[in-house]
């Protein structure tokens, strides 16, 4: 499953669709605009919230939070002590299972892992669109809005951190 990412996606206040790779929409970001912290909402084509993200206000580090019904369903932050800048981990709520990402997430080049297995693929690669990067869900029993979700975390945090 591809799915096409406007990179305006990361403005809060404003809207934008993801398409699937035969141009469909087929999520919508909703960013919520006038907020403290950064919030957006992935909603399903008929309006329903899929995934809240929201940046936890007070974290030792940059943080994201992944909510799904209002109950969490995965916090994203930057590997403490990594020799490479561009590696997060994405703990789910479950406690037991974490994500691995990788890459150069400026240049929307990396992956999301799981024990060592590839679940999705985030690059500009194979675009001819210059605002736009696709997010290549590899395996079939995946979550796509949490692992587009995940993209959205590390890139925004990415963006925060190369800010400061």
């Amino acid at each position: 499953m591809r799915f096409l990412v406007r990179d305006r996606i990361l403005g809060i206040g404003d809207d934008y669709w993801i398409e699937d790779d035969r141009g469909n929409k087929v999520f919508l970001v909703d960013g919520k605009a006038l907020r403290l912290r950064d919030t957006f909402e992935l909603k399903d084509t008929e309006g329903r919230v899929l995934v809240d993200i929201r940046r936890k206000m007070f974290a030792l580090r940059d943080t994201m939070v992944i909510e799904r019904g209002g109950e969490p369903l995965a916090t994203v932050r930057r590997k403490r002590l990594s020799l490479l800048r561009n590696h997060y981990r994405v703990a789910l709520a479950d406690g037991s299972t974490e994500l691995d990402v990788s890459g150069r997430v400026l240049e929307r080049e990396f992956a999301v892992e799981y024990d060592g297995e590839l679940l999705a693929v985030i690059s500009r690669r194979w675009l001819h669109v210059r605002e736009t990067y696709g997010v290549d869900v590899v395996r079939e029993d995946a979550d796509p809005a949490l692992l587009i979700a995940v993209a959205v975390c590390v890139i925004n945090l990415a963006e925060k951190e190369r800010e400061d």
